[in-house]
């Protein structure tokens, strides 16, 4: 899958919209610079969050990391794949690595995010 498609937050999260839900996951490029990603801390299903909260938390072989909300809403799902296997998030980070779903509650905030192009350029040296 191309990343074309997706939108992207400062702090390396990646997003898909799917009407009003999104798809959330932490981008190729930040789980690159992680390394082997060991556990990950899912956040809760129903929960009620805030744009730009510290939702959960992540431990790769470098250090530990947190998983930011990029929109305002509630957690509708979690990939409880993770739990066994948060090395996903490393292998197929776009793909059967998503983080969680949420259902947005503005959708003004999706302007406010990254295209692909601007990510990239986000991310140069």
């Amino acid at each position: 899958m191309s990343g074309n498609d997706l939108k992207y937050t400062g702090t390396h999260e990646w997003l898909r919209v799917e009407g009003d839900e999104v798809v959330v996951g932490l981008s190729d490029y930040a789980q690159g610079e992680l390394g082997d990603i060991v556990f990950i801390e899912l956040p809760q299903k129903g929960s009620v969050v805030t744009k730009d909260e510290a939702l959960t938390t992540l431990e790769s072989v470098k250090s530990v990391s947190e998983i930011f909300a990029p929109l305002t809403g509630e957690i509708t799902d979690v990939n409880s794949s993770l739990e066994g296997d948060p090395g996903l998030i490393n292998t197929d980070p776009c793909g059967k690595g998503w983080i969680f779903k949420m259902k947005f509650s503005d959708s003004g905030e999706l302007s406010g995010l990254m295209s692909a192009e601007a990510y990239a350029e986000h991310t140069k040296g």
